[in-house]
């Protein structure tokens, strides 16, 4: 769409001003302890930056995935050993680091496979488990780890070696460190991949219809993470010159950084580090000053802080600098905060500008499934044709939504199967949502389910990345599908602050983003009132007319009726009746199923 088609364009994403100022202070990490020249100083410093590097690494699964791992020491335990495995072989730490990071990156995609299928606080457990598995074989096995004594990392100062008798070099290692960190976080934040974390942990059914393969970005993030995890650990390993399987594969230290990014604000590029900029030091001076009457104070100041900050900061110290107005916003579009954009596509008569119906794009033959004892589908066959709205009725409990499941691969049929055309290559059949949506099947549904942190066109760029994968091609695509369904003035809100009408139309615009063939409704309009059922008819009938095959599940009959070339019928997980609208629902099968058997005794006698 031309730039004169669409209204003037917001100015692109800018940093939040909470976000620049930590960016500012950054390089303070390293001036300060310079200028100061004090060793304990250096330490509290190359400690802030270690530990920051960790919790932001830490982030991109616990943050962005959304996945509470407590078992991330693993990963540091692994980097510090590698290279103190090395050392007495010749070998730099600095090669060390690297195949440290690869042999974490492995172990962390192992761990995940199985992890992943658990949800809520059995992934947790389970990272814990693996932890301590982890460090039980490194007791184990003296001759590799010294056992419990642990291994002394020999002596040899210099840059290869990454040991120093200054401070100073170790410090910029360790800020490097945590720049290296910092610069993958915030491009991940802004990449496809973040978008594609963020939208797996707030909705992953959601994330997986628009396309996402939840699995497979989750298992690149934790080997992001561990790779990461294990380059600090190599670097500490060498910093503390002495590695023992307690301190390396540590469930309290593994608590201890995610402690950090949950204080900052976890999901965001600088909580972490704000979190580590608070804790540590209060920690160190206190060891410092107290010196051995302050054993385990640690514990009691990481406690504390993060009960005040529960209470009172629930978003983490980041929510303390809540974003200010974005640029451009809808004043300067010329617009007002409430106003809607009309659809690009006007409404048309129901015949006009209608293209022919053509030939099968998806066939279902022969469904069958079963919850236990419960049959849901019996023997379900449908075909959708190229161009054709096919509404799918039925009363509640008939069937429709395991259905729409079995044809958007959410759900396998225990018999039968369920076809797509794919131009260039015939029918295929997909097996996963993700497949689905690579053969161009998109979907809503039932209850919506918006990415509610994210705003209006981060949700709809989510559908967009599907064909587009730079972002600013995809940003471009959701704005174009923002204005033509109607969301244009809302495109900075949040989701969650849309009304019922407005979710579901912002659930459409994200499948339409996608630019599928077939579009699956699933109950679209219930809940609407008659002015946005009629405007929710206009747009189905706008995606139609532009070529997109629909199947519609819908109770609203006056949609039915308006929108449907073909009706089929389910009750009971069969189907009753199939043809045009007028005809379906004058069949006494149909009324049957609806009003029950004695409304149609009644009426025929």
């Amino acid at each position: 769409m031309s730039d004169r088609a669409l209204p003037t364009r917001r100015a692109q994403h800018r940093p939040s001003p909470g976000m620049l100022a930590s960016l500012a202070l950054l390089p303070l990490l390293f001036v300060v302890p310079l200028l100061i020249g004090d060793d304990f100083v250096f330490h509290v410093f190359i400690t802030i930056c270690l530990y920051g590097a960790l919790a932001t690494a830490w982030n991109i699964v616990g943050g962005f995935a959304g996945q509470l791992s407590l078992g991330h020491a693993i990963f540091y335990g692994i980097g510090a050993y590698t290279a103190g495995l090395l050392v007495p072989l010749g070998i730099s730490p600095w090669l060390g680091m690297l195949g440290g990071a690869a042999l974490s990156a492995m172990v962390g995609v192992a761990i995940g496979l199985p992890c992943f299928r658990l949800r809520g606080p059995f992934f947790a457990l389970a990272t814990i488990a693996f932890l301590q598995v982890i460090r039980l074989l490194a007791l184990h096995f003296t001759g590799l780890t010294g056992g419990a004594v642990g291994l002394m990392v020999p002596l040899q100062t210099g840059w290869e070696w990454m040991i120093f008798f200054e401070r100073w070099p170790s410090l910029l290692i360790a800020f490097g460190l945590l720049a290296l960190t910092l610069g993958v976080t915030a491009w991940l934040r802004h990449a496809r991949f973040g978008y594609y974390l963020v939208a797996t942990c707030e909705r992953e059914p959601a994330a997986a219809a628009a396309g996402v393969d939840t699995l497979r970005v989750r298992l690149q993030a934790v080997a992001l993470s561990a790779a990461l995890t294990s380059m600090v650990g190599t670097f500490h390993g060498m910093y503390l010159t002495f590695i023992e399987p307690e301190a390396m594969f540590s469930l309290a230290f593994s608590v201890q950084i995610a402690m950090f990014a949950l204080i900052g604000g976890i999901g965001t590029v600088m909580g972490p580090l704000i979190g580590t900029l608070l804790v540590v030091p209060l920690t160190e001076l206190a060891r410092g000053w107290l010196g051995a009457s302050a054993l385990g104070l640690h514990g009691f100041v990481y406690g504390t802080v993060l009960v005040l900050i529960v209470l009172f900061v629930p978003d983490g110290l980041v929510g303390l600098f809540r974003r200010a107005p974005a640029a451009g916003g809808a004043e300067e579009r010329g617009e007002t905060a409430g106003s809607a954009a009309p659809a690009s596509v006007p409404a048309a008569p129901r015949e006009a500008g209608r293209r022919r119906i053509g030939e099968p794009i998806l066939v279902a033959e022969h469904l069958h499934k079963h919850f236990g004892g419960l049959a849901v589908t019996q023997d379900v066959s449908l075909t959708l044709r190229q161009g054709e709205v096919l509404g799918i009725i039925g009363p509640n409990g008939a069937g429709k939504t395991t259905l729409f499941n079995q044809l958007s691969g959410f759900l396998a049929p225990a018999s039968g199967t369920v076809r797509v055309r794919v131009e260039g290559e015939g029918f295929i059949r997909p097996a996963t949502p993700h497949a689905f949506a690579r053969a161009g099947v998109g979907r809503t549904f039932q209850i919506v389910q918006p990415f509610a942190a994210m705003t209006v066109l981060e949700n709809i760029m989510i559908g967009a990345f599907h064909n587009h994968p730079g972002r600013a091609a995809a940003r471009e695509k959701a704005l174009e599908t923002a204005h033509a369904m109607g969301l244009w003035a809302q495109q900075d809100m949040e989701a969650r602050s849309l009304t019922i009408g407005g979710l579901k139309r912002l659930e459409i615009a994200r499948v339409m983003a996608m630019e599928p063939r077939i579009l699956l409704l699933d109950e679209v309009m219930a809940g609407l009132n008659q002015t946005d059922v009629q405007r929710a008819i206009r747009l189905v009938e706008a995606i139609r007319d532009s070529g997109v095959s629909v199947i519609a599940i819908e109770h609203v009959m006056q949609a039915i009726m308006a929108l449907s070339d073909r009706v089929v019928v389910l009750n009971s997980g069969r189907v009753i009746a199939e043809g045009r609208p007028q005809e379906v629902v004058r069949d006494p099968v149909v009324i049957e199923a609806y009003l029950g058997e004695d409304f149609v005794h009644a009426h025929s006698a």
